[in-house]
């Protein structure tokens, strides 16, 4: 939080009267570095400097006082970019607040990042990403599928700018990843490759490691582009892409640090070096998260790892009710990868977990997806995910209806498949609620 790491010397380059000082976190105990479960509690935090408030409070406020006019000169040098290092205190809340710095660092303890950003939403966090690091006439290397916004951001959006892009499959091999950035280096500059693993919403995985060779091989040198994947589906607790090679790490806060339903917000976590020039972007065109909802997000980290290791739970279990059930063509289940497959092998080299969101194909179409969501009771038909109620919906007719038909083939996001997000209520419970509605189909 920068209101609380005033520098000693803004003082003697401002003429201030020196700021009362934040206790310095602690890291670790009796040489014990603790977990992030741990840091969430006061991480970033001094309650003297706010009344000896436990929590932090709501700072609803569009501005801050500077201490003297050479503090506010100071400050807006860092803002502004003519001085490297970002603001040295508070400003205005379009750039930085208390709520939203406090979260940034809890963010980052989570990939143990150099640096995090906290943005108005998901699509908010991609779109100043790519506007921070693509000009006109690059292009953007992707993986397949992204989600349906993403897709809709790289060809439809940026596409109208002169950005190009090209693909590969989310499994693909390393020679099969070498090809397609071989093909667009040739294209032209390649100044992004952006990954979502696992893809929405059909669960494969991205060789990141392989991704990461491919581009250190072929695309080494000053123009090196970052990789950044949206990690949404598994993060943090269950993938840690920054450990594979991956330089920045996107998420819909939206989602499981959120948890709750009650919130939309996004975040960027990664390299000081990629996240500066983001920061930039987001100064400019206002996408940083609020500070309520800054707040609401720095209240559900508390909890992040008992909510998802609960969801984690009740998700292996409903998988193996729906496995071997007549009325189930297949379970797109991180848990149930084949053995020496591929995609297990990705697995076991960068998960820690299958998670709890997975992708049901039942056997028919439209008319038997709709029944079964129909006819839920418990689980509530609803698009997003990771939260602590269980959802399910349609992607083909929702989230992903306006990819192209013949598109949405190629990714297997077929009329039959069903995209399930389990939550936290009894497994039992919900089993008996799929069970009959598996009858209604």
């Amino acid at each position: 939080m920068t209101d609380h790491k005033t520098p000693e010397t803004e003082a003697e380059l401002t003429g201030a009267t020196p700021r009362r000082r934040p206790k310095a976190d602690v890291l670790e105990v009796g040489g014990r570095r603790l977990s992030p479960s741990t840091l969430m509690m006061g991480h970033a935090f001094d309650p003297a400097l706010s009344e000896g408030s436990l929590k932090p409070p709501i700072f609803l406020t569009s501005t801050f006082v500077f201490e003297n006019a050479a503090a506010g000169k100071r400050h807006f040098e860092g803002v502004t970019g003519k001085r490297p290092g970002g603001a040295d205190g508070l400003v205005y809340s379009r750039f930085n607040g208390p709520n939203q710095e406090i979260l940034e660092d809890r963010l980052g303890i989570w990939e143990d990042a150099e640096d995090a950003l906290v943005f108005s939403s998901g699509m908010s966090a991609i779109a100043t990403l790519m506007l921070a690091l693509v000009k006109p006439g690059d292009v953007i290397v992707h993986s397949a599928p992204l989600y349906a916004a993403t897709e809709t951001l790289i060809g439809r959006i940026l596409g109208r700018f002169g950005v190009t892009f090209l693909d590969f499959p989310a499994g693909a091999t390393e020679a099969e990843i070498e090809s397609v950035v071989e093909r667009a280096k040739a294209q032209g500059n390649v100044s992004l490759i952006y990954l979502e693993s696992p893809a929405n919403p059909t669960n494969a995985l991205v060789d990141i490691e392989a991704v990461s060779r491919v581009r250190d091989r072929l695309l080494d040198g000053e123009a090196k582009p970052p990789i950044a994947i949206d990690n949404t589906f598994l993060g943090p607790l269950w993938q840690q892409p920054l450990q594979h090679g991956a330089d920045l790490v996107v998420y819909s806060l939206t989602k499981y640090a959120g948890g709750h339903s009650d919130l939309v917000a996004g975040g960027v976590s990664g390299r000081k070096a990629w996240i500066d020039p983001i920061r930039m972007m987001r100064n400019t065109i206002g996408t940083i998260s609020d500070p309520n909802t800054a707040w609401m997000l720095l209240r559900s980290l508390e909890t992040l790892e008992l909510r998802m290791s609960r969801a984690g739970e009740n998700a292996a279990k409903v998988c193996a009710f729906f496995r071997d059930h007549p009325k189930v063509e297949s379970v797109g289940y991180l848990g149930f990868l084949k053995e020496g497959s591929r995609q297990a092998d990705i697995y076991n080299r960068h998960c820690t977990g299958a998670g709890s969101t997975f992708s049901l194909y039942l056997k028919g179409g439209e008319r038997e997806s709709f029944a079964f969501l129909d006819a839920l009771k418990i689980a509530k038909l609803a698009v997003s995910l990771g939260g602590t109620e269980t959802l399910a919906s349609c992607p083909a007719a929702m989230t992903h209806l306006s990819v192209p038909d013949e598109r949405k083939q190629e990714l297997g996001i077929t009329d039959n498949l069903v995209r399930i997000s389990v939550g936290v209520e009894n497994a039992d419970d919900l089993i008996a609620d799929f069970d009959q509605a598996l009858r209604a189909v």
